[in-house]
């Protein structure tokens, strides 16, 4: 009896004992769901935030290096100048609302109204500050700079690239001093001098405005703004954008009035494939060399005068090939090779015959080759500089009062006043930075203080006499 007790007992104690092992086991399974939910969400959470930082566009620099004293600290357009300068408005990612506010700013010192549009999304405003004309009826001037500025390199300045500090020079360095935060402050600090000399408005409406995306192609800035019923609205009848540095020791100063057409051309070349061990006819390594022999051959003339018969950069057509893909296997010879060329075609060239010289090489080459355009510009229009621009006539005249020596030239590169002329709306580029190492884009970006506040001198020149025309 007490033998089956015994057996009893133990058999009761294992039951208790195995039962509470599967308690453990479900409670410590249930612990893991748990777990597993909470990762799950904040996860998600973590997507979302991530996500959302995103579509806000956040900036990639934060700016965390301290205002360095200078002796300009009492100069108070030099003060404003360097805040703008702080600002990070840089690609990629660029957060704007920084330059909103700060413009926000600006126009209350002058008690102007300022407008914020947003032909696109809203991360990417444009915003206008007005001075209106004592005859507002009359179409409008329009005073043009961007926001945004390029990348950076940190390792490379030997100053915070948006820091604005003032070396012992007087020299400021920051990205944005010479492309073209400092034209967008020296509007506003001439209007402001003109107003202290009691001007109070001058004949036509002044727009003041500040586009972004510009460094990126302006898809997402004057594009589409010049497109809107906003811009519609400003009436505006000439445009004053930027400009760069001397073209050569005697100081002239270059006003560009046209811009070259951008064609951004892949080609792909289709063709026989097979054994890299064969000699095989009409393969598309072959297409790709003769139309590559044909561009570096027009491309060595264009060379040649750019070179040796001093074209200026406007120009001449400059072709440079920018990406080759193809093959799959080194012993295969690939069906299929493709090369991409940007292409900047000089303002006299006829764009028809252009293309059917490109489509002749391509048949010369075997046929059978596809051309991707994947950026074909139109023909650019030119802004005339003679005496039947009235506009043109007012800038020279006031340029030369300052000084200034100028020569009317095309713009090597591109910019947005490209998008201002397709709509027959004539504009220059101009920036005063005489004395002046060109910097943009470059690292070590600067501009003398001198040199910024004589440019104020010469817009307080150049605004009356495009505004009183």
């Amino acid at each position: 009896m007490e033998r089956r007790r015994s057996i009893s007992t133990k058999k009761s104690f294992i039951s208790r004992y195995v039962l509470n092992l599967q308690f453990l086991l479900m409670a410590f399974l249930c612990v893991l769901i748990i777990i597993g939910v909470v990762y799950f969400t904040s996860g998600k959470e973590a997507q979302s935030e991530n996500s959302n930082n995103k579509t806000q566009n956040k900036p990639v620099y934060v700016n965390t290096s301290p205002l360095k004293p200078s002796k300009w600290d009492d100069n108070e357009e030099i003060n404003i100048f360097r805040e703008y300068l702080r600002i990070p408005s840089v690609h990629p990612n660029v957060d704007y609302e920084p330059c909103v506010e700060f413009l926000k700013q600006q126009a209350a010192s002058l008690n102007l109204p300022i407008a914020i549009y947003y032909p696109v999304d809203d991360q990417n405003p444009v915003v206008v500050i007005t001075w209106k004309g004592s005859q507002p009826e009359l179409p409008a001037i329009m005073l043009n700079s961007h926001m945004d500025v390029v990348p950076v390199y940190v390792e490379y300045w030997t100053h915070p690239p948006f820091g604005a500090d003032i070396d012992d020079n007087d020299d400021i360095f920051a990205r944005g001093t010479q492309d073209m935060k400092s034209v967008g402050m020296q509007y506003l600090a001439a209007i402001r001098s003109l107003q202290r000399d009691g001007v109070d408005r001058l004949k036509r409406t002044v727009h003041i405005v500040y586009v972004p995306d510009e460094e990126v192609g302006g898809k997402r800035g004057m594009v589409e703004f010049v497109k809107s019923v906003a811009f519609k609205s400003l009436n505006v009848t000439f445009v004053l954008d930027e400009g760069s540095v001397a073209i050569n020791d005697e100081g002239v100063m270059p006003v560009y009035h046209a811009e070259r057409t951008i064609w951004q051309l892949e080609f792909i070349f289709h063709g026989q494939s097979g054994h890299g061990s064969k000699l095989l006819n009409y393969t598309p390594g072959e297409k790709f060399n003769l139309v590559l022999r044909k561009f570096m051959e027009f491309r060595a003339e264009e060379s040649r005068k750019l070179n040796e018969l001093n074209y200026p950069y406007g120009n001449v057509t400059t072709i440079n090939l920018t990406k080759v893909k193809g093959g799959v296997e080194n012993n295969v010879i690939p069906a299929e090779m493709s090369a991409t060329f940007d292409i900047r075609i000089a303002v006299d060239t006829d764009l028809d015959e252009f293309n059917r010289m490109i489509n002749g090489w391509c048949t010369e080459a075997g046929g059978d080759i596809t051309i991707k355009a994947l950026n074909k510009g139109e023909k650019e229009k030119v802004t005339p500089v003679d005496d039947s621009n009235p506009f043109w006539s007012a800038f020279k005249s006031s340029t030369e009062e300052s000084g200034i020596k100028i020569q009317p030239m095309v713009l090597w590169a591109s910019s947005d006043m490209r998008y201002i002329r397709r709509y027959n709306i004539p504009a220059f580029g101009f920036s005063p930075l005489m004395n002046t190492v060109a910097k943009l884009h470059d690292h070590n970006e600067y501009i003398n203080v001198m040199t910024y506040l004589n440019g104020i001198n010469v817009y307080k020149k150049i605004i009356p006499s495009l505004a009183n025309v």
